[in-house]
Order: structure tokens, then sequence, then C-alpha cells
């Protein structure tokens, strides 16, 4: 089982998974870099084709909308790692892994019905990248009596 220090640490790194993306898509709204995004996204819709091509103006708008969504979520998780995990780390810890279910059965479910399934394949690989240690509870015996890590 975890330490509460293993999933404070997993928490950051799952911030950093999370809001990596952000920046990658952010940037596909400017042509002239957009190729990291068009590419990702080109490998999400496997096979890699050459489709989409990120021409459209609705594309690269989605990608600005997705890319803030996913800079918001990873900067929230980092957040709660720093300022509330250590005051309530079962609840922190139940909101992010509730939350990064609700992303992979939502966004697996779009993909799906989207007709792009291979993303639902992907989404396993971040979902467990994002979740990691944390489908248990931190080990209880990492604290002392007032709940501080010893």
């Amino acid at each position: 089982m975890a330490s509460h220090a293993a999933h404070k640490r997993w928490l950051k790194f799952s911030a950093l998974v999370i809001g990596f993306f952000g920046p990658a898509l952010t940037l596909g709204t400017i042509p002239a870099t957009n190729e990291l995004a068009r590419l990702g996204l080109d490998i999400l819709t496997w096979p890699v084709d050459g489709f989409p091509s990120y021409a459209s103006e609705e594309i690269r708008f989605l990608s600005a909308l997705t890319g803030g969504f996913l800079v918001g979520w990873g900067v929230t998780i980092w957040l709660l790692s720093s300022w509330v995990y250590d005051a309530a780390p079962e609840a922190v810890r139940r909101s992010v892994l509730y939350g990064a279910l609700a992303w992979f059965f939502v966004d697996s479910f779009g993909s799906i019905t989207s007709g792009h399934w291979p993303n639902a394949l992907w989404n396993v690989l971040v979902l467990l990248l994002i979740i990691g240690p944390m489908w248990r509870p931190a080990n209880p015996t990492s604290f002392n009596q007032e709940g501080i890590h010893s």
C-alpha cells in the first residue's frame, strides 16, 4: 500500500501528465506551431494518416478550449496536493480518482461514438498514469496522531 508521501508525489506527477497536454493543444491554435498537436491527434485517431489536418478554425478553437481545460485541471491537482492533501488526503485522493474516472468514461464514450475508438485505448494508459497508486487509500500508518506525515 502506498504511503501518504507517495500519494502526494503521484498527485504532482498526475498534474504534470494532465497539464502537459494543455500547452501542446494551445500551440495547435497557431499554424506555425501546431505540428505537435496535429501529430498527437493523428496518433490518437489511428492510423497515422495526416488526418486531421488542423487546418480548420473549428479544430483550432476546440484545441484552445481543451488546452485551457487541461492546464486548469493540472494546476488544480497540483494545488490540491500542495494546499489540501495533508489536511484531507482521502478526500483529495477520491476527488482526483473520481474526476479521472469521469474524464475516462465520457472521453472514451465520445471517442467510440465518433468513430475514433483507438483513443479509448490510449485513455486506458493515460488513466493509469493519472491514478497510479491512488486506486487505494494511503497507508494510515504513515501518519502520526495529529495527522502529520511522520
